[in-house]
């Protein structure tokens, strides 16, 4: 081999950095027309996701609406038949006390004044009883003032009038009923055997005895009558209260019934709000997913592998996160794939920039040996770097690696095969190849007539101190020379 490998970092002309300054401008302005394209899709979609999201909202609040409308009317309803139901108890039993009051009241004799009061304040109570209202114990303070009024003015009754007598106690006896035996079975009993001893006294002879029996029989019976009554009210009114408390429960059993609704409204609105971040997040990556997709495989083109991991990462975070229905980590991963795409973009230009560039070096290095009179066997693109394999006539082989340094400065690397100028020297005064140089040198200087690139000095391993570059003939370019 003709020595090491030689090397010649490469500027570029104002004309050239001028025409590339305007590709990064285009770059820049087609980076930003997408980015503005992105927003405007995002907010279209965020604008679509709201409309949908207020829909639903206002379903939900028509539909909560009308359960509780439904569930009022409902309550309402019952209400009122409660209300009906007990005013309509109480309206019967208190019609029924005071049907009873109306007869003692026709049967007694008494004088017109005092009969007219009984009959005024009888209508008073019909009255209040048609407008709903609890006559309590007023029922029963006028049916004793009946029966005080009655015991006090009736005269006794004709001998053939006593059987009639004894008739009417026991239809009022017998009026008590059922109501009578379970409420106050003591007292009819009493009734009973009084009855069966004012029985037995409707026969000749026994008047007085009948007169004399009479008041007993009928204290017995309206005592007897006022017992059944208030038992069969604190009946209506254990009734009532066992009604209320039903009521209670029913009450409380709807609320029950209304927090485990809310809590299912509650649990719907919470898979609403993940299925509605889900949506965003999807919409989110439908926008971006495409250009991540493309920067990727963009970067692994231009040799870029670590940015193509970084961009495929952030893909997969959000798409992993989508699959598994984590709504926060897949809005926080397509925000992070969103900041990231923009600067991979710019990143992906600049190497698109240094491509081409190498490319364009490429081509000159190929025009220039060829005018050499080298022969062009063939390339190979990798990733970062061309290599280039050009053949001499005489055998020799230079393969031509066309890099890019790290601050972006292009380099010829040269290997050279099969030239045998190669002169051995002392170490103390390094190693010489004139006749390669003075080719290569040939060669830089063709490509520097292009108006493109300025190739600087060649230098190599070895190469003797205080060497430079044979300035050529009409050479005035600015040249970049490094160091071994």
């Amino acid at each position: 081999m003709s020595g090491s490998p030689k090397y010649s970092s490469v500027s570029v002309s104002p004309a050239y950095a001028q025409r590339e300054a305007e590709r990064r401008r285009r770059q820049a302005a087609a980076r930003r027309a997408r980015e503005q394209e992105r927003a405007r899709e995002r907010a279209a979609l965020a604008a679509r996701r709201a409309q949908e999201a207020a829909a639903r909202r206002e379903r939900a609040r028509a539909e909560g609406e009308r359960r509780r409308a439904e569930l009022e009317a409902r309550r309402q309803a019952e209400r009122d038949a409660q209300v009906a139901r007990t005013r309509q108890e109480q309206a019967g039993a208190e019609a029924r006390r005071l049907d009873e009051v109306a007869e003692l009241i026709a049967r007694t004799s008494a004088p017109g004044a005092e009969l007219g009061s009984l009959e005024r304040r009888l209508a008073q109570l019909r009255e209040r009883a048609a407008r709903g209202e609890q006559l309590g114990d007023a029922v029963e303070e006028l049916r004793g003032q009946v029966v005080v009024l009655r015991a006090a003015g009736e005269r006794p009754a004709p001998r053939t009038d006593r059987a009639g007598v004894l008739a009417g106690l026991e239809r009022r006896l017998a009026e008590t009923g059922e109501d009578g035996a379970a409420h106050d079975a003591e007292g009819r009993q009493r009734c009973l055997e009084l009855l069966d001893r004012l029985r037995a006294a409707t026969g000749p002879g026994q008047e007085v005895r009948f007169e004399a029996l009479l008041g007993t029989v009928e204290h017995a019976l309206v005592r007897h009558t006022t017992a059944v009554a208030h038992a069969a009210e604190t009946v209506r009114r254990q009734a009532e209260a066992d009604r209320e408390r039903a009521e209670q429960e029913r009450r409380r059993a709807e609320a029950r019934a209304a927090e485990q609704a809310a809590a299912e409204e509650a649990e719907r609105e919470r898979a609403q709000a993940l299925e509605a971040a889900l949506a965003e997040a999807a919409d989110r990556l439908g926008v971006v997913r495409k250009g991540a997709e493309d920067a990727a495989a963009d970067a692994v083109e231009l040799g870029a592998p670590g940015l193509a991991d970084r961009v495929e990462g952030a893909l997969r975070a959000v798409t992993d996160a989508l699959s598994a229905r984590r709504a926060p980590e897949a809005l926080a991963a397509v925000e992070a794939l969103e900041e990231l795409l923009p600067g991979a973009e710019a990143q992906l230009d600049e190497l698109q920039l240094a491509y081409t560039r190498r490319s364009d070096l490429a081509q000159a290095l190929k025009d220039a040996m060829s005018g050499e009179g080298f022969a062009f066997g063939g390339g190979e693109d990798q990733g970062r770097s061309f290599l280039l394999r050009f053949e001499r006539p005489s055998g020799a082989v230079y393969d031509t690696t066309v890099a890019t340094e790290a601050d972006g400065t292009p380099v010829l690397v040269y290997r050279v095969e099969g030239e045998p100028d190669v002169t051995l020297r002392p170490a103390a005064e390094g190693a010489v190849c004139d006749r390669t140089e003075d080719l290569l040198e040939r060669v830089h200087e063709a490509m520097s007539e292009d108006d493109g690139f300025v190739p600087g000095e060649l230098t190599w391993q070895g190469k003797p101190p205080g060497r430079r570059a044979k300035r050529l003939p009409g050479d005035g370019a600015a040249r970049r020379w490094t160091t071994p």
